[in-house]
């Protein structure tokens, strides 16, 4: 491969950047995934993809070779869809109530496996919340297997199910910014075609890109504005949430446009042990539920095939969620 001659390509002056072959950007990606890549063209090509913006093909390019990289697991029995969470943002402005979901959706019965990075470089990781809630992270492929068909919720490091996407994420410590790994790890599925896939965009940006990924592939996902990048709705106002399968995008939920009353439940410090006794109180039925939350827990019922359609997901997460009383 001459890297050379890509960053040729994508390293021009504005307006004549030309984007790489979805061929070619699977090549490039999964030599980097792979390590193959010389330290001083990784961070060349990483930071040129940066400034330029990753095109749909290139995304796509890079996807395919990653999808080939993912640890397998084996779904857990049962007709339910496991669903599965990338947590790559972490709190900055709001409580991380990413953990929230998943606890929920597997009080109601749904396999969940998060995963995402242990460290959160100055924000508040859902690993975090997770360790204090008792959900530990899996350490090996088998851990994760045996969390998941146990205990019907698993924590998986990126650094387990793909090491070398996970070091291409740690690389941004050194370059200072985000690259092609940090917009594909929130899509990543151990599970392929057992699964739907609960994604949160960092912006409008990014939201395009998971719409063109997942209208081009075909795959079941749940996507949406995340919240400080996220997957969790904002509990103070709902956003968009589409559900992706077969090809086709379904606006499950609208955007609200005003905030709701009460919508901001959730603990004002961003600290773990403060979300977590949050969390605590809401599975106890002390706290309410805000209703974006309620409303995404429908769209992941839905998603997850435990309801034939949307309005029998509202009915079933309702029902479901009995205790803990949405705003």
């Amino acid at each position: 491969m001459a890297y050379g001659t890509c960053l040729k390509e994508i390293a021009r002056r504005d307006g004549d950047r030309r984007d790489l072959a979805l061929e070619d950007a699977a090549q490039i990606f999964g030599a980097m995934l792979d390590g193959g890549v010389p330290e001083l063209e990784l961070g060349a090509l990483l930071v040129a993809l940066h400034m330029k913006g990753e095109s749909p093909g290139e995304l796509l390019g890079g996807y395919a070779a990653l999808c080939e990289r993912v640890h397998r697991l084996e779904p857990p029995a049962g007709d339910v869809r496991t669903v599965v969470i990338g947590t790559y943002g972490g709190a900055r402005s709001h409580p991380n109530l990413t953990p929230l979901v998943a606890l929920l959706l597997r009080r109601m019965s749904v396999p969940v496996l998060v995963h995402g990075t242990l460290e959160g470089l100055g924000c508040v990781a859902s690993a975090y919340i997770l360790r204090e809630l008792g959900v530990l992270p899996c350490a090996t492929l088998a851990q994760a297997q045996g969390a998941l068909d146990q205990e019907r919720i698993a924590f998986v490091p990126t650094a387990v199910l793909a090491p070398g996407l996970a070091s291409l994420l740690a690389l941004r410590s050194r370059l200072g910014i985000g690259n092609t790994a940090h917009l594909l790890a929130p899509v990543i599925d151990p599970l392929p075609g057992a699964s739907v896939r609960l994604v949160g965009a960092a912006g409008p940006a990014e939201l395009a890109g998971m719409r063109e990924l997942f209208l081009a592939t075909g795959e079941r996902a749940i996507v949406l504005p995340g919240t400080d990048g996220e997957p969790f709705a904002d509990p103070r106002r709902r956003p968009r949430i589409e559900y992706f399968e077969d090809g086709s995008a379904h606006a499950l939920f609208d955007e609200e446009h005003a905030p709701l009353d009460g919508g901001a439940a959730a603990p004002e410090a961003l600290e773990a042990k403060a979300t977590a006794g949050y969390i605590r109180k809401v599975l106890e039925g002390s706290a309410p539920l805000p209703m974006p939350i309620a409303n995404e827990l429908a769209c992941c019922l839905l998603g997850a095939g435990a309801a034939a359609d949307l309005n029998q997901a509202k009915a079933l997460a309702a029902m479901r969620a009995h205790g803990f009383a949405a705003v």
